[in-house]
Parts: structure tokens; sequence; C-alpha cells
């Protein structure tokens, strides 16, 4: 009996070991580069950091990244001047850009389109727009000097709040010892990538054990009132931060998909003046796809709908910079 408990400890071992070194050979793993909060309280990532994000259970996005010197995905350094014509864009991990590589990223394509401009992408994971706002307010002395800025707006995620607050606990969470294995261990890495470990997470969480019934019922079509509810909120939250950070309407610009994003906010901001790219007219009349297949980032066809609309509005407003 203790011999076949042993031997099958070490056949456990040794398959354990040969599936960690496939993962590693074949790069099936995908890597997050550090993060961290600095003397601003603006989330970004560690600079000088380069890899591989992997995304898909096939490999389906293997993409390089490459952090630059203000801590953000990107083909250049942010060196902002009044001597050149800059465009900044802000937003979460759509602009971040980690599903396509950093050399043909939205950026990339908009300084394409006009190789007169020079192009800043301060994307990163899980920003909204207190947390762009926040942004741009920490580092006036940069955006001072930037022409253009466009801020990117996911309507159902971006304005659940009015008040930006870092989030200190989530740095910390990142640099626990079972993040830190999880980092080391590739095989760990990829078994979350693909959800095999979903399982082992909820019951940690505690969320194995919750209703059925429950989560059907999280489910149902929102009501009118509760739709009015949710839009005055969000309509609340967004007049709190433009109030707290302010927003330059001469040079700033809201990017969003007016299909998901509520009517009465956009009449809100024609009232104000406040300018909105609507990109959905692009992706609605695309006859190829404009997300990738296994989650609902933009693919590269997608993300060249997102340049060209950046590009036209720019164009538009600056004649000159026609070739």
């Amino acid at each position: 009996m203790k011999k076949f408990i042993l031997k099958t400890f070490l056949y456990i071992i040794a398959i354990l070991l040969a599936l960690e070194i496939t993962v590693r050979v074949f790069h099936l793993y995908t890597e997050d580069p550090p993060r961290y909060i600095d003397e601003y309280g603006v989330e970004k990532r560690v600079p000088r950091n380069n890899g591989i994000a992997v995304y898909g259970n096939r490999n389906q996005a293997y993409s390089e990244f490459d952090i630059n010197n203000a801590g953000f995905n990107s083909f250049r350094d942010f060196l902002p001047s009044y001597e050149k014509f800059e465009l900044a864009i802000t937003g979460d991990s759509f602009i971040e850009g980690f599903h396509q590589n950093y050399q043909n990223s939205i950026g990339k394509k908009i300084e394409n389109n006009i190789p007169s401009i020079e192009a800043y992408e301060y994307g990163y994971a899980g920003y909204d727009l207190a947390n762009q706002l926040h942004l741009i307010h920490s580092y006036k002395k940069d955006f001072d000097k930037i022409d253009e800025i466009i801020v990117y707006l996911n309507y159902e995620n971006d304005l659940k709040r009015g008040v930006y607050t870092p989030n200190y606990e989530r740095i910390k969470m990142l640099k626990s010892p079972l993040f830190k294995m999880r980092d080391q261990i590739k095989l760990l890495a990829y078994g979350s990538k693909i959800g095999v470990l979903e399982p082992i997470k909820k019951f940690v969480s505690g969320k194995a054990f919750q209703d059925k019934e429950e989560g059907y019922k999280t489910n149902e079509i929102e009501n009118s009132d509760l739709a009015k509810e949710k839009d005055q909120l969000y309509l609340q939250n967004f007049k709190s931060l433009i109030k707290h950070y302010g927003f330059d309407k001469t040079k700033t610009v809201l990017l969003l998909d007016s299909r998901k994003t509520s009517k009465a906010f956009l009449d809100y901001c024609a009232r104000e003046g406040i300018a909105y790219l609507d990109f959905s007219e692009k992706f609605k009349n695309s006859k190829k796809a404009t997300t990738l297949i296994y989650d609902w980032h933009w693919n590269d066809h997608g993300r060249s709908l997102i340049s060209e609309t950046i590009s036209e509005y720019i164009l538009a407003k600056y004649p000159s910079m026609k070739q």
C-alpha cells in the first residue's frame, strides 16, 4: 500500500512537471507586468517591463507588450512638448491593447494615418472614468502640453462611482504569496487563464454555494424604472467627477458607442457642449467582425475602425494636417 501511494505521488509529480514544461515551452501562459500606485495615487504598470500576453485557450492572441517610461503599454515613450502635435488616448484594457502587438496598436495606426502627430496611449486594464480624469488631473503639466485628449467611455462600466480612491487593496493582493506563486508556476497561470481553477476560486470565495435561483434573477432584464435610476446615478457621478477634476471642452472628447450609451447621457453632453466621438456606425456597418472570438475586446479590424474614427476627427478639426 505504501509503495502504491509513493508511486502514485511520484507519477502525479512527474505529470505536473511535464505539464509545467509543456506550458513553458509553448508559452501557453500570459504574462502580467507588475502594477503599482505612484505618488499621485495613479495606478499603472511598473515602467520598462516587456513580455508576451496570451489570450484564448489555444493561444488565439499571442502579442508582445512593452511598458514605457510612463508605465503604459506603448510603442513610444511619452515626451509631451509645446513644439509637437500630440494626441492622448486614455481608457481601460481596450486602450491598453494587450490583445494586439504593441507595434500595431491604435496609437500606431493613428500615426500611420497622420504621420505628423504623436499618439500617447494611457491605457490600463480596469480604468473607469474616475481613474482617467484623476490621471489627467494628476499629470496636468504633461496634459497641458498635449493638443487633443480622447477619453474612452464604456457607459455600462465607467460611471459607477463619482469619487476616485486608489485601490491599494488590489495592489496588495497582487503582491501576496498566492499571486506570486501563480506567476512563478506557469501551469497555475495557464489554468487560471482557461478557467480550470475557477471552481477552486469560487470555493475559496464562498460563491460555490450561491443559490442558483438568485443567480438567475440577476440576469433579468431591467425595467424602465431601474434603468432610469441607473442613468440618474451615472449622470450624477459624471457631474461629480467633472466638478472635481474639470473637463477642458476645447481639447477633450469622449470616445463611445452610442448603441450602449444612455440617450439621457448623450443629451446632457449635447446641452453642455461636451463633444463625443461615436464609433457605433462604423462597427454596425462593418462587414467583418470587430471583436475577438473569445471575448468582447476589439480585434485588429475593430481597432482599425477606432483609429479611423479618431483620425477623421483630428483631420476635420485640423485640416492643415492632411497630407
